[in-house]
């Protein structure tokens, strides 16, 4: 009887997560847009849009050493609807009136604590053998978020993005109540201290024994930390390339962007069906295919062949991203603990961020022309897969 009870806790627990990390989700990538809506609005210089992405990653960075320590010290269904009340007010903030980048810095804040315990719950709700397919329904239900985000977000600030800002809000506070329905688990990593500097070598330490682990940690902290740094500045790119080559506004833009979300749903149901965890490192050929296929949008001149190009590029993203994900929460929940191991993982794929869209950034900033930057952008995707094939074809073989 107890054991069904536990199985039936855990069951509703998941579905409660799975709601509330959705809207979230839903919420944080409808306000980028309507963010940059409200930039363009204010006749903001171009290059302060990809500038969005730098303020709401900095909280990740600056805050990695106490947040992972903070979801784990407390039940993770706690430190997310406090994660969300935080979003909540970054988003009213920018409502009443505060400068955007300023406002979604906040957000960031929200996000950057929110992360940890996000991902971190799943190794306290399911199994082991559970982990690459609930990692496929959080990136599915993540990705549909990206897609109704970038869509509603885009359509919505068309007309009147103060209403749009509002709405989502609503969402953020929907979120929260949802996170209120996620059971309280036993704590499985306590903290030590709570002084600043145990914190920093502690997380330092952390850090230090996924970088060195030979059996995922290493290599699955570094496709991640690639493919979501990559992805992030992609929807950027993909806006500014729409606009010069197929003359799209920002609603239809969005749309593409929202292709490829779309195309990273499929890419990761597929792989939460067919991929074991113990074979992640065998599909890095995927990402290769990926950066050959964004250096070809230079060729594209119409919307049809650019979705198709995109869907795949999302394809290949999702087939890569949702074993490499369960493989570094494997080893981080055993190494580490769940809280520390997503810390350093944010640490890491947001200091990626903070560096390629700093490069988008700067290259905008300086009129490169885009077909120029999209095929960078590619090249550097190319590259930095085929290095990491090369360098794990031991493990492969």
């Amino acid at each position: 009887m107890q054991q069904t009870s536990s199985k039936a806790v855990k069951s509703k627990g998941f579905y409660a997560y799975l709601s509330a990390q959705f809207l979230s989700a839903l919420a944080d990538n409808a306000l980028l847009f309507a963010a940059i809506a409200l930039l363009a609005s204010m006749n903001a210089p171009t290059w302060h849009q990809p500038l969005l992405l730098q303020f709401f990653v900095l909280a990740y960075i600056v805050l990695a050493p106490v947040v992972g320590a903070f979801a784990d010290s407390r039940p993770k269904g706690q430190v997310m609807f406090l994660s969300n009340g935080i979003k909540l007010v970054g988003c009213l903030a920018m409502f009443f009136g505060m400068q955007p980048l300023y406002a979604y810095g906040i957000v960031g804040i929200g996000a950057a604590t929110y992360s940890p315990a996000k991902y971190g719950i799943l190794t306290e709700l399911l199994p082991k053998e559970s982990l690459v397919e609930a990692n496929g329904w959080v990136e599915g239900l993540t990705v549909a978020a990206i897609i109704l985000g970038a869509i509603v977000g885009g359509l919505l600030a068309t007309y009147d993005v103060n209403m749009s800002i509002l709405i989502i809000a609503g969402l953020y506070l929907l979120a929260a109540i949802f996170n209120r329905y996620i059971p309280v688990l036993p704590i499985e990593h306590k903290v030590e201290s709570k002084n600043p500097w145990f914190l920093f070598k502690d997380f330092l330490k952390a850090a230090m024994k996924l970088g060195q682990d030979r059996f995922g940690g290493q290599l699955s902290l570094a496709i991640t930390t690639l493919f979501w740094g990559a992805g992030a500045t992609l929807r950027l790119v993909i806006i500014a390339w729409a606009a010069y080559a197929l003359n799209f506004g920002i609603d239809k833009a969005t749309q593409l962007t929202a292709i490829v979300a779309l195309g990273v749903a499929i890419g990761a149901v597929i792989a939460a069906k067919y991929v074991e965890m113990k074979d992640a490192v065998k599909i890095l050929s995927t990402g290769i295919l990926m950066g050959f296929f964004v250096c070809s949008m230079v060729f594209v001149s119409t919307w049809y062949v650019a979705a198709i190009i995109l869907l795949l590029v999302g394809i290949f993203s999702g087939f890569l991203i949702v074993p490499m994900n369960a493989l570094l929460q494997h080893r981080g929940h055993r190494l580490v603990g769940s809280g520390h191991s997503i810390a350093v993982q944010n640490f890491s794929e947001n200091l990626g961020i903070l560096l390629l869209s700093g490069t988008y950034t700067f290259m905008v900033k300086h009129d490169m022309h885009v077909n120029a930057i999209v095929f960078i952008f590619g090249l550097f995707v190319l590259f930095a897969m085929m290095i990491a094939r090369i360098h794990y074809e031991e493990k492969i073989n």
